[in-house]
């Protein structure tokens, strides 16, 4: 399976190719050469998985970790160093099928969406390199190669994000996003580096071999203000997590993300890049779970509030993309909360399984959310609900596949995210009830808030639009995909997960717990059904209502004043009490010294430049008394 290093290669040569070439190409040729690259992927991610899957990845009754390719980069000793090569086990393998098919639909359907757009070649450049880091980010044989390509991720999405930098409000997204992501990698490369002092290594498998034997044994009786070095060292990697992931309270930076393009909206901040986070701390799941339990149920229980903090806002949204963005930050918390209340082993270890498959699920269907606005907005040129309505008798394809994504996030059964959320539901509700509870609650408000969005943008009334900006099914390039995503979405929870991925890569057997699944489908209908009688119709019912919560609903709608509070502490705490001293010293004792150096020089040098007077005289006299000196020295010494 050496071939599998050609699906990371394939998207960096892409990268090259149309970021140093692409402005001499029409638009639609560097777009098409762009997609085909991306479809060669998919085509060799699809193989992988084939073979892995169902030829060559099992060995007796577990799957196996797989390494087709592997070099030593950079070598500290003879155990410590930094390699870069391929791991193939199920979940990598899973995600190279979900960040290839998402990225191959998103490519295709910006064909249409980015069609005249300022720098068409520069973003199908910048989408081949986000490709290319998502893939050596997952693939990665050692926690630092990961590292690697989480900070390639990070300035990609900056650079995707800010694509319009014409528009101040981009330039501010993009900033925001990348200066919390960075503050939250700084912990994530401490805590490497804490773990990699210990065991002497990097490399995931050595590290999660033997139950975690080699973390557990290295990090033996060592302490630092309570708490274990190993707890200490795998929540600040988590951090890393939570920032990638929008984990409150480092959230704040997705919403305002949404002002990159739409396509770029799905790919990164619905089906991919937000999930790295998830990805992380399930590649390292064997080290949380025997090292620092502790920390996982930190992770259920920052997801479990994060779930509720982001459906709850997202009611109240009025921007389209920030609803759909503030609903991934509530299912990839869910996500979080499945690893978190996760055993290991067999069914036991269900919680680690349903995070998983709710994962790949959820690629498919918020990505045609996405996508689906995105054929919205593209035919109403708007984001806001206000300016939308009854667009179900003028875009009939982005109407039903919409509806489709709809039931699916609702966890509406036979649709994908059924099977997949009710396992979640399930894992917590047999280790953690409260937790249960509280997704629970969250999943009836995820069906209302999705479908308060369905129904104000295909019914609500009877608006008419003006005959010179008349909505229309967007072109076959932005359609296909919508179809394709669809598909995903209805028959995706019908795998068998458990059979392909587990905590200890043993599959092992599933059934829906109906108990469960009756309660979630009870809470999702009900959701729809309240969505319905209040936004399916024209109607002051919402107003109403939101005047009646009065300052529950204002704080809701400002997001709870989480920007104004991070605002509040970078200016006053992080500006003034770290940023002003620190550049008091640099300004008066670092440049000072400097200065200081070069004052002392000099005068010193004005003083002693008579020496170099250029008389002859002058040298001959202190060559002659130099001689004198010296010769006297050796004769009394």
């Amino acid at each position: 399976m050496e071939y599998s290093i050609l699906i990371v290669i394939t998207p960096f040569l892409l990268f090259l190719f149309l970021g140093l070439v692409g402005g001499k190409l029409k638009p639609n040729v560097a777009g098409l050469i762009g997609t085909l690259g991306m479809g060669l992927c998919a085509v060799l991610a699809y193989t992988v998985a084939f073979q892995y899957f169902f030829n060559v990845g099992k060995i007796g009754e577990s799957w196996s970790q797989i390494v087709p390719f592997n070099f030593v980069w950079l070598k500290f000793t003879d155990l410590l160093h930094i390699d870069l090569g391929v791991l193939l086990d199920p979940i990598s393998v899973m995600m190279l099928v979900v960040i290839t098919t998402v990225s191959l639909m998103v490519h295709i359907y910006s064909l249409g969406y980015m069609k005249g757009e300022t720098g068409f070649q520069r973003y199908y450049a910048l989408l081949s390199l986000f490709s290319f880091s998502m893939l050596g980010l997952v693939v990665a044989t050692n926690i630092f190669q990961m590292y690697i390509f989480w900070e390639l991720v990070g300035v990609s999405s900056y650079s995707l994000i800010g694509f319009y930098y014409q528009k101040p409000s981009a330039v501010a997204a993009s900033k925001k996003a990348f200066i919390v992501t960075r503050f939250a990698d700084l912990g994530f490369l401490i805590g490497i580096l804490i773990l990699s002092f210990y065991t002497k290594t990097f490399d995931f498998a050595s590290l999660t071999a033997n139950d975690a034997e080699l973390v557990t044994t290295s990090f033996a009786g060592g302490t630092f203000m309570g708490l274990s070095l190993a707890t200490w060292a795998l929540a600040l990697i988590f951090m890393g997590g939570a920032g990638k992931s929008a984990m409150f309270p480092l959230h704040i930076w997705l919403p305002d993300a949404m002002e990159g393009p739409t396509p770029v909206s799905a790919l990164i901040h619905a089906a991919t890049m937000v999930v790295a986070g998830v990805f992380l701390v399930a590649r390292m799941f064997p080290v949380y779970f025997f090292a620092a339990p502790d920390v996982l149920t930190m992770i259920a229980y920052v997801g479990a509030f994060t779930a509720l903090f982001a459906a709850v806002i997202a009611i109240t949204q009025t921007d389209i993309k920030r609803v759909l963005a503030f609903s991934t930050i509530s299912q990839i918390a869910y996500m979080m909360v499945a690893l978190g209340v996760s055993e290991y082993g067999g069914h036991d270890g269900l919680g680690y399984m349903a995070s998983m498959f709710h994962l790949f699920t959820h690629a498919f269907f918020k990505a045609l959310l996405f996508l689906g606005a995105g054929s919205v907005i593209h035919a109403v040129h708007s984001n806001e609900m206000k300016d939308m309505g009854n667009l179900r008798k003028y875009m009939p394809i982005t109407n039903i596949t919409f509806a489709i994504a709809c039931l699916a996030i609702a966890g509406i059964i036979p649709f994908s995210g059924f099977f997949s959320k009710d396992e979640i539901l399930a894992a917590a509700y047999h280790n953690h009830p409260a937790i249960f509870w509280t997704l629970w609650f969250v999943a009836g408000l995820t069906a209302f808030y999705m479908w308060r969005l369905y129904y104000s943008i295909f019914w609500n009334g009877d608006k008419k639009y003006d005959g010179h900006h008349k909505p229309h099914e967007s072109p076959w390039t932005m359609a296909v995909p919508l179809v394709i995503l669809a598909v995903f979405s209805i028959f995706s929870g019908l795998i068998p997960f458990a059979n392909f991925i587990s905590s200890d890569n043993m599959p092992f057997y599933t059934h829906i717990d109906w108990k469960v699944a009756s309660l979630s489908l009870v809470v999702a209908v009900t959701g729809i059904f309240v969505a319905r009688m209040l936004y399916r119709k024209a109607s002051t019912k919402p107003a109403e209502i939101a005047q009646k919560m009065g300052g529950l609903y204002t704080a809701s709608l400002k997001k709870f004043y989480m920007d104004e509070v991070w605002g509040w502490v970078t200016k006053t705490v992080v500006f003034r009490y770290i940023c002003e001293p620190i550049k008091w010293f640099d300004r008066h004792i670092i440049d000072g010294s400097m200065n200081g150096l070069a004052w002392v020089t000099q005068k010193s040098s004005t003083a002693i430049r008579g020496l170099q007077s250029g008389q002859v005289q002058f040298y001959t006299w202190f060559f002659v008394a130099g001689t004198l000196v010296i010769a006297l020295l050796v004769l009394f010494l």
